[in-house]
């Protein structure tokens, strides 16, 4: 089954925040751990993780350092925020009200809705 990549483009920042509030992480591993999580259906485009990164950070969801590695490139990893944990709440209590809605629209009879 293929997965409506619109639907979830629309989710990318509340993807990104449900990664972060498990810890900090940089980018390649939130990419790879939305892999892994969609068993391979579904990866976000460097450039929209990227986006979604910079807007998150402007409104004080996220802030970003730079790691210490020793080893290969430096990373910037990114950590939620206070701010970032209210919108996260927010984001994922939009989404279930919107998941029941469309459920309803979609489903219709089959959930017993007549």
């Amino acid at each position: 089954m293929s997965i409506a990549s619109d639907l979830i483009r629309g989710h990318t920042e509340a993807i990104i925040l449900a990664n972060l509030i498990e810890g900090d992480s940089y980018g390649y591993k939130i990419n790879k751990a939305i892999l892994s999580n969609t068993e391979q259906q579904y990866e976000l485009k460097e450039a929209t993780l990227y986006t979604a990164f910079k807007r998150l950070e402007e409104a004080g969801s996220i802030s970003s350092y730079w790691g210490d590695e020793t080893i290969g490139a430096r990373r910037r990893y990114y950590s939620i925020t206070n701010e970032g944990k209210k919108t996260y709440h927010r984001l994922k209590q939009e989404w279930q009200t919107a998941k029941k809605l469309i459920d309803k629209l979609i489903m219709g009879e089959e959930n017993g809705n007549d």
